[in-house]
């Protein structure tokens, strides 16, 4: 489709995206899905045809990192800058929260001219999502009281939950790898557990995956070790999305058993549910030596389950002995970052290229989810863009 024709899908599209946070996939029904895919893949359009997308002619987009980020960190601000905000980090160890600052106080002290707030909080289960959502409720109580001129959108950057960002980005990559949605219909999707020498690593890729993927008539099969369960009611969500999309959903322990005749393959570490509500906890408490006793157990667990390395005998039983590999980045890559991991170097390799394109529309996303939250007709929006034509290089 040409820019226009994908303009008019867009505009058919009844969403309810204008002034909503953006915290979790599922809270989204299926328009504002395809309109956030319709979004991103409009502005993308729009970049390769030089077009300058610059919506805001200043404003700031605040960014709380409380983990680590390369793909998401910078993908939140190339999409802020790409619709004229710019972006300011928030650096927890330089603020007042130190002295006893709440959230209500700063949530309301960083948005005096703040247009969003990216968030993320992925190391406490049961805490990272409940934190945005109080973070929301201090800014609608800002905004309700006159403190703040508008309220600012807030986009999940990855919490204990999901990760919206990076499941929307693999969204559009599917999409644009098999031609359309409905293409993938009936696809299986193998989103299994991987080793890595690593611990503690979230649960939020994953759950993410199954309860997206799930909703568009996809074949999504979890694989896993026994222990290394995800959040329960995340999983049950994941079967019931199946069953209403007419695809399918299974849990298995075996990455074999998943990955044969498998169109996708998603191999990925994650920590057992488990072990992370009694990491919670420690850390909550400060408890440095649980946590160090901890670590050292789940290590040696995760080193029980060497043998859950995506190789090219794995990749023999799949779809045509070739399906398309994904990461969230980066892979725990064998012989390359360490000795045993997630994947063989040898099949990484082959699919290198496409990890790359698969994070590179999450920039596009990011962006996307802003203008749907501050434009009410994106449709129109993206249309007054094309016809001022700005040029973004001169």
């Amino acid at each position: 489709m040409n820019l226009q024709q994908r303009i008019k899908t867009l505009s058919e599209l009844k969403t309810d995206l204008y002034k909503k946070d953006f915290l979790l996939t599922w809270e989204k029904n299926e328009s504002d899905l395809r309109a956030i895919l319709q979004i991103a893949s409009l502005l993308k359009l729009i970049r390769e045809q030089n077009i300058s997308p610059r919506l805001f002619d200043s404003g700031l987009a605040v960014s709380i990192f409380r983990d680590n980020s390369t793909r998401t960190r910078f993908s939140y601000a190339s999409a802020a800058n790409m619709l004229g905000l710019e972006v300011q980090d928030m650096d927890e160890t330089k603020s007042q929260i130190a002295h006893g600052e709440t959230v209500r106080e700063t949530a309301n002290m960083i948005s005096f001219l703040t247009d969003f707030i990216g968030i993320r909080d992925d190391m406490y289960l049961g805490e990272g999502n409940k934190y945005m959502r109080e973070v929301a409720a201090a800014l609608d109580d800002g905004y309700e009281n006159g403190v703040l001129s508008t309220r600012p959108g807030i986009i999940n950057l990855q919490c204990d939950m999901d990760h919206p960002t990076q499941s929307m980005a693999d969204l559009l990559h599917l999409k644009k790898y098999f031609g359309s949605l409905d293409e993938l219909k009936g696809k299986k999707i193998a989103m299994t557990w991987a080793y890595s020498p690593s611990y503690g690593k979230p649960l939020s890729v994953p759950q993410g995956i199954i309860a997206l993927l799930t909703r568009f008539g996809m074949n999504v099969e979890l694989a896993h070790p026994e222990a290394y369960d995800l959040i329960p009611e995340i999983v049950d969500l994941a079967g019931k999305n199946a069953e209403l999309s007419g695809g399918s959903f299974k849990v298995s322990n075996s990455m074999e058993e998943a990955v044969a005749d498998a169109d996708i393959v998603y191999p990925k570490s994650w920590a057992p549910f488990h072990i992370m509500q009694e990491r919670t906890e420690f850390l909550k408490n400060k408890d440095k030596k649980h946590l160090a006793d901890l670590e050292l157990e789940a290590l040696k667990e995760n080193y029980n389950f060497r043998s859950w390395e995506y190789d090219a005998e794995k990749m023999k039983t799949t779809k045509n002995g070739n399906a398309l590999y994904m990461h969230c980045l980066p892979a725990d890559i064998s012989g390359v970052s360490c000795e045993n991991g997630e994947v063989s170097a040898e099949v990484f390799e082959k699919f290198r290229i496409e990890t790359y394109k698969e994070a590179s529309y999450k920039p596009y996303i990011i962006a996307a989810m802003m203008l749907a939250n501050n434009f009410e007709k994106p449709a129109e929006t993206i249309e007054k863009i094309i016809k001022g034509s700005s040029k973004r290089v001169w």
